[in-house]
This record gives C-alpha cells, sequence and structure tokens, in this order.
C-alpha cells in the first residue's frame, strides 16, 4: 500500500518509519521553506531515528496525496483548518482515507479535529483518528504498546487495523469516536498540570490529579454525547504514564518549566486545548475544575501554587 505522511516533526517521521517497518511503500512531505524537513530530507535522520533509504521526500503536496491511498497528517491542529482548505484544491481526494495523528481541539471553537476537516474537505473521504500512549523513544528502541484506530466507519477502522498492527504496535477499535479525541486531546491537559505540580514539588499530588482528572474529562464526554467510560481507556488514562510522568512529554515538562520562570521551546498542544476546553465547559454546561484553574494560571497570570493548591485542596465533600 501506498502512504503518505504529512508532517516531518518528531511524531510525523516516527509514523513514516513505522509504517515503512511494517511493509508499506511510504513518501513525506514537508513544506518547501521547511528547515526540518530540508535537514531530515538531506541527513535522513533526526535526534530520534534514521529513515531508511526506501522511503521518499517530497515538498509537493499535490504529490504527496496523489500518489497515496492513505494521508496520515502529523501537524499541529491549530494549523489543521487551514491545511484542509490546502487539501480541497487537489484533484481526486475523493475516497481517500485520512488519518489524524494530532490530540488537541480547535483553540477558538472547542471543535474536535475530525469536526475541523469534514467541514473543510467534506464528507466524500474516509476520516479516522490515531491515538494513545507511545514516545519515540521507546518505539525506536522496541518497546512496545497500545494504541487506538478510531472512525465513525467501522469498516475503515478495520481496514487501517489490519493494515498497520504489529508487535510494536497492538492496536484496538476505537468505539467511541467524541470520546476517542476528547480524550487524546485533553490528556495534554492532565499533563501540563502535573508537570507544574513536578516543578513545585508537590509530584505526589499526581495520583489526586489522576482520579479528578478523569472524572472530570468524563462528565465533559457524555454532555457531548460521548461514551463516558472511554476516558478510562487507551486514549485518555492510558496515555496517562507516557504524559504525566514521562520525561519525555513535552506538556509535562512545559508545566514543570512554567512553575519554575524557565522558557521552554518545544510545543505544548495543551495549551491551546485549554483554551477550547473553556469553550465546551461554556457551551455543554459543564464545570471543569483543573481545566479552568489552567485557564487563570496561563492566561490569567494567576499564581500556579495558590491556584492549585486551592484546586487539590478544596473544601471537604463526598467523592463520588
Amino acid at each position: 500500500m501506498n502512504i503518505s505522511v504529512l508532517g516531518c516533526g518528531r511524531w510525523g517521521t516516527f509514523l513514516a518509519w513505522y509504517v515503512n517497518k511494517v511493509g508499506h511503500n511510504v513518501m513525506i512531505w514537508g513544506r518547501e521553506n521547511s528547515k526540518n524537513y530540508h535537514t531530515l530530507k538531506d541527513t535522513r535522520k533526526n535526534d530520534y531515528l534514521t529513515v531508511p533509504d526506501s522511503i521518499e521526500f517530497t515538498s509537493s503536496l499535490e504529490t504527496a496525496v496523489s500518489q497515496a491511498e492513505v494521508i496520515i497528517i502529523s501537524i499541529s491542529a491549530q494549523e489543521l483548518r487551514s491545511f484542509a482548505k490546502q487539501l480541497t484544491t487537489i484533484d481526486g481526494i475523493e475516497n481517500k482515507t485520512f488519518i489524524l495523528c494530532m490530540k488537541g481541539l480547535e483553540a477558538t471553537t472547542g471543535k474536535r479535529l475530525t469536526q475541523v476537516f469534514s467541514e473543510e474537505v467534506g464528507k466524500n473521504i474516509n476520516l479516522a483518528v490515531w491515538v494513545g500512549p507511545g514516545h519515540v523513544q521507546d518505539f525506536v528502541n522496541d518497546i512496545p504498546n497500545c494504541m487506538v484506530i478510531g472512525s465513525e466507519d467501522v469498516e475503515v477502522t478495520k481496514n487501517i487495523v489490519e493494515e498497520l498492527n504489529s508487535d510494536l504496535i497492538r492496536f484496538y477499535y476505537g468505539q467511541d469516536l467524541i470520546g476517542n479525541e476528547i480524550g487524546a486531546a485533553t490528556k495534554n491537559v492532565m499533563g501540563i498540570a502535573a508537570g507544574m505540580l513536578d516543578g513545585l514539588g508537590y509530584s505526589s499530588l499526581k495520583g489526586s490529579l489522576m482520579a479528578r482528572g478523569t472524572r472530570e474529562i468524563s462528565r465533559l464526554v457524555r454532555a457531548m454525547g460521548g461514551n463516558d467510560l472511554t476516558i478510562y481507556g487507551l486514549s485518555h488514562l492510558g496515555d496517562y504514564e507516557a504524559t504525566l510522568f514521562s520525561p519525555h512529554s513535552n506538556n509535562r515538562r512545559f508545566g514543570e518549566a512554567y512553575t519554575k520562570g524557565e522558557s521552554f521551546g518545544k510545543l505544548a498542544e495543551g495549551v491551546s486545548t485549554v483554551k477550547a476546553l473553556k469553550e465546551l465547559s461554556e457551551l455543554y454546561h459543564v464545570e471543569l475544575p483543573i481545566c479552568d484553574a489552567l485557564y487563570e494560571i496561563l492566561f490569567n497570570h494567576k499564581d500556579a501554587k495558590e491556584i492549585l493548591e486551592q484546586l487539590l485542596m478544596r473544601p471537604v465533600k463526598f467523592e463520588f
């Protein structure tokens, strides 16, 4: 099968490496003006892996899309709408399979990424998400993990899993697209909160954060029409180890750097997700105390120590 990966950051490059490893013909697309793309193309390596000679490179979006049956997208979630508009200018995208491999929500609207993509590209495509735990640093060292493929069409889900399943990544069928997308996006928010606790020396409170975070997000998913139990699966709770505790997690590292007053140069998608959750909280009339606390810290510049102590040491109440 011919598969194109649109995006050549850490995760996109790994996805190309992986789908090539499981036996597919792969092309990586990157922007012509991207230093990251040219470095990867010229050296065939980044900080994490070496790209096999069998993988092709192109800066032509039309070439990457037209030659592939399956197109994997791995870019910033906040760029997806404008990127999807670009894709509509390419002939022949109908009936292709697109897999979104980002974990986020549109900050200005709170919309899920499949909603954003469908609004721009239309319905004449097969659309899925690839979410769940795992770090490039572990996968390239043959440390396996479990992930989820989700779609509104179970046959699309099954076809993707059949083509991509391996001993390195064991896929599960996602049965609740709303829950999988919200879960995957919001675990990054919990990752920022965990990093802030680390930075403040309150790491032992991460257990409480996990317990309360899953409850909070499950209420939101239920209000949105999804299955609240999905939050306790791989897309959210199953990804907590890789996000709340891992030294590799950008969101956790961002939160820790923030409370220490240090700069952090890499993308922490959870920051934009906090904004999106503010929209969803108001739209669905669901209280999201942890997300609200992070909003106060990140956007209203409230003191992180004070806000998090107030949040996690609230007045006595029944647990459930």
